[in-house]
Parts: C-alpha cells; sequence; structure tokens
C-alpha cells in the first residue's frame, strides 16, 4: 500500500534514543532544552518551549493569554478538530469563519465580521504549508487589540514575505507528531517573544511548578519546589526531543523531497479537467499534504484504495460536527472544499515512481468514466 503520509526514520534517530535511553533520564532534560535552543535560532525568537502534542501547544497558548469561558476566538472551521478543542478546554467559543478557495486558508475579512465584543484572539491556520495572510491578520489584530496565536502544525519550514512561519504571531503553535514535516514521535512546540508569557507556559506545561525536574536535579535541595498557579502534565521527554533533533538536521532534505513530489503532482495533474489543484509556490512553500479538488471524490477515493494507494480527506468541517453545532456558522466556501476534496500521498519517503502511480491511477479512473 503507497500511504498517503508517514514519517521517515533511520539510524541517527535510532542512535540519538539509544543514547538518551543509557543515560536514564527519560523525562524533560537535556535533550528538551537542545531542541529548544535549535528552535529559537531556527525562527529567531526569544523563546520556544516545547511539550507533548501540538494541541497541549495550543491549549496552553490559549491559557496562558487567559482565555476564559464565555471568550470567543476566531478560527476557521476547516481544520483538524485539534485546532479546535483547545478552546472549548479554556471554556470559549470557537467562532468559525470560511476560508478562501484558491489556497484554503482563513478568509480575513469573513473573519473581521466575526469580531465582537467577546473576541479575544484569532488562530490562522496555515493550511497544507502555505502561509495565511498575516499582513491582514495581524492588522486585524491590532485594530482590534486581539491575540494572535498561529496554528503551524502544516507549516514547518515555510515563509512568509521571506520570513519563516513562526516569527509573525504573538504565539506560534507547532505539531511534531508522527506525520508531519519533522516529527518527535509525538510532540508541539509553542514559540513567542514575550518573557511574561513564556514564564507562565513554562510553568503550566509542569504542573504549575516553578522548577522543572531537571533544573531541580541539579541543585542541592532537589526535593524542592512551589506551585505558583494551575498547570497540566504536558511536558516533552527526553526521548521525543532526541527524535527531533535528530529530524531537524534532516529538515532540508526531508523538504526538498516533499517539494519535489509536489511539483511532479503539478505537472501530471494541471491539465486533468475533472480535477483542480491548489496553486502553490514551492520556493516558499514546504507543502505538508497534497491535496486536489475531484469530480466524483468518494468513487475515486474508491478506486485508488482498490489499487493500493491510501487517501484521506484533510478535513470534514468543524463547524458540521454534531458539538459544534450550536455554534451556527453559514460558510459556503468551506462547504464546497469539503465536497471535492482529496489528499493523495506526499511525504518525503514517497519514492518518484509510486507518485507517478498515483497521478497514471488518477488519470486512469476518470479515462474509464469517459
Amino acid at each position: 500500500m503507497i500511504q498517503v503520509a508517514r514519517p521517515l526514520l533511520g539510524k541517527a534517530e535510532l542512535d540519538s534514543v539509544d543514547r538518551v535511553l543509557k543515560t536514564g533520564w527519560l523525562g524533560m532534560g537535556d535533550k528538551v532544552f537542545q531542541f529548544e535552543t535549535k528552535l529559537k535560532e531556527m525562527f529567531k525568537r526569544k523563546h520556544a518551549i516545547c511539550v507533548n502534542t501540538g494541541t497541549t501547544a495550543l491549549h496552553l497558548a490559549l491559557d496562558a493569554i487567559g482565555l476564559k469561558k464565555g471568550d470567543e476566538v476566531i478560527v476557521p472551521s476547516f481544520t483538524f478538530v485539534a485546532t479546535v478543542q483547545p478552546i472549548v478546554m479554556c471554556g470559549g467559543i470557537p467562532r468559525f469563519c470560511d476560508i478562501r478557495t484558491e489556497d484554503l486558508n482563513m478568509d480575513v475579512r469573513h473573519a473581521g465580521k466575526l469580531i465582537s465584543k467577546k473576541t479575544k484572539a484569532i488562530i490562522p491556520v496555515h493550511y497544507g504549508g502555505a502561509p495565511c495572510n498575516m499582513s491582514e491578520i495581524l492588522k486585524l489584530a491590532k485594530k482590534h487589540r486581539l491575540r494572535v496565536i498561529e496554528d503551524a502544525a502544516h507549516a514547518f519550514g515555510s515563509r512568509y514575505n521571506g520570513r519563516l512561519i513562526g516569527s509573525f504571531g504573538d504565539i506560534t503553535c507547532f505539531s511534531f507528531d508522527p506525520i508531519k514535516t519533522i516529527t518527535c514521535g509525538e510532540g508541539g512546540a509553542i514559540l513567542l517573544d514575550d518573557r511574561g508569557l513564556s514564564e507562565t507556559v513554562t510553568k503550566k506545561r509542569m504542573l504549575g511548578i516553578d522548577k522543572d525536574t531537571w533544573s531541580r536535579y541539579k541543585h542541592k535541595r532537589s526535593w524542592f519546589y512551589e506551585v505558583h498557579m494551575k498547570g497540566y502534565r504536558y511536558h516533552m521527554g527526553n526521548m521525543n526531543a532526541a527524535i527531533g533533533i535528530a529530524q531537524l538536521a534532516k529538515f532540508k532534505k526531508f523538504a526538498k523531497k516533499r517539494k519535489q513530489i509536489a511539483k511532479f503532482y503539478d505537472d501530471k495533474l494541471s491539465n486533468l479537467g475533472a480535477v483542480r489543484i491548489i496553486k502553490r509556490n514551492y520556493s516558499s512553500i514546504t507543502p505538508f499534504n497534497y491535496t486536489i479538488l475531484a469530480e466524483e471524490r468518494d468513487r475515486l477515493m474508491e478506486f485508488l484504495n482498490g489499487k493500493g494507494i491510501i487517501t484521506a480527506i484533510n478535513y470534514i468541517p468543524n463547524h458540521l460536527q454534531p458539538f459544534f453545532k450550536r455554534n451556527k456558522a453559514s460558510l459556503p466556501n468551506t462547504e464546497s472544499v469539503y465536497e471535492k476534496i482529496l489528499s493523495i500521498p506526499l511525504h518525503a519517503a514517497l519514492r518518484l515512481r509510486d507518485a507517478e502511480f498515483v497521478a497514471e491511477t488518477i488519470k486512469d479512473f476518470y479515462r474509464k468514466k469517459i
């Protein structure tokens, strides 16, 4: 089977984890702090805080800015539910905005219409690795004194106006789960410049404790700690960070392969009338997934599966989910895209001949329809 997404791991990751295992320090420790330092240097941010998932990164970010019951957060419906649940976890209310059909990112004009006295923050989602219009989003947020928390789970390595995504909003959240551009096995990171927010996030990720276990271990009174606030057990472990450090060293190679495959699909599928590709500028974008808008999407999906090609629908709009239907929203672009969208295989381990088989099989489906 040709997987729609998968990690690419090798000897470097195994050796890195093996070294951690030999130390016996599996929790948060020196490898986590090394990974954080590398992320700060890469994104030119003052603070990087590693956590156990991208979802917890978003939850910590929202909690740290003081999101409370009844506060509203503007977020696209067209994203994985992991973007939305952290709002609810804080007692907030998601206000779903529509997307632009040309890039599947937040429609900033629609987002502006949703702002009310209860609005606390905006969460732009850089879908597929394509950056949102950060200039307009930051302008809108400044006008209404809103926080901008970027969901950059798809956008590791992508750039906007020459700058890496991760260097714009008040807070940027990344995910390093198994299918992301780089993985830690599981993990996430919060990048920001605000010292006060950073200190809050750092304490909250470790149960509100003033010093992490590694810091206490290095001092005489290793048993002593103080709890200053509500917190969670959201820290990253050394094994996960060790994988992340090894993956970060391979990022350029991963990005090059992803771009090669995406450009190949563009070339092979661009003249297929029943399929619309999403135009991307690969000089500034590291693609996370490759999505098409396909006629008879469900039948195509079944056909590809029968040929050993796994595909995915990224994503079911959240405003259509039973739990969120009470947050009534009319999002015509989101719903029209959902009817046709399909993600086809794209990852750093994908062979070019397999990508060619995927493209030719899609063409075969529509030829047989004719």
